[in-house]
């Protein structure tokens, strides 16, 4: 089977595993997500809004928000990295591409910390995507300029035993999950 094969079965499941999570969820998954950040106060943080059944990051970013800037990935074309636009709680959001709210005006800045949305985590610190690569550009990208934390934020159940991965593929320094923290070594 091709490696592309087989991240289109590994995507699949965890898809499946996730939709069952996001339906059992309580509603107050980010409070760990907080607390790591919480130890991060005024740097620079970049988040998610959530699209269907991933975890929602959104309570923790506006926490953050009140400490520091923090920003949502813009894409602005297939096979560039993200930007990050700067958010605030209750800012006029619209729909930007895949669906993901990004705000009206859009004043770009800078992460040290991206909170990075997936499908599949491991426990090496490897993240299943979606596919687009994008956040595997924008973290290459980052990590070249400096010091940057990758925080995978999923549930628990989207943990796979082992993931297809190619060199391209940027690990994360730490995963949170609605009741866990997983740090990883480089």
């Amino acid at each position: 089977m091709s490696l592309e094969a087989q991240k289109t079965e590994a995507r699949r499941a965890a898809f499946a595993r996730r939709k069952q999570a996001h339906a059992a969820q309580s509603g107050a998954s980010a409070g760990v997500l907080s607390d790591v950040l919480a130890g991060y106060r005024g740097a620079p943080v970049a988040g998610f809004m959530p699209i269907g059944t991933e975890i929602d990051p959104s309570p923790a970013l506006a926490e953050a928000s009140a400490h520091g800037p923090v920003g949502l990935p813009v894409i602005e074309a297939t096979g560039a990295p993200l930007r990050f636009a700067l958010y605030t709680p209750g800012m006029k959001m619209v729909e930007g591409a895949f669906k993901a709210l990004i705000p009206v005006e859009l004043t770009w800045m800078v992460p040290e910390i991206v909170i990075v949305p997936l499908v599949a985590w491991d426990a090496q610190g490897g993240r299943l995507g979606y596919g687009g690569g994008f956040y595997d550009r924008t973290l290459e990208g980052l990590r070249a300029r400096g010091p940057v934390l990758a925080i995978g934020f999923a549930f628990n159940a989207q943990q796979a035993e082992a993931l297809p991965l190619e060199p391209t593929d940027q690990p994360l320094d730490m995963i949170v999950t609605e009741d866990r923290i997983v740090q990883f070594s480089s």
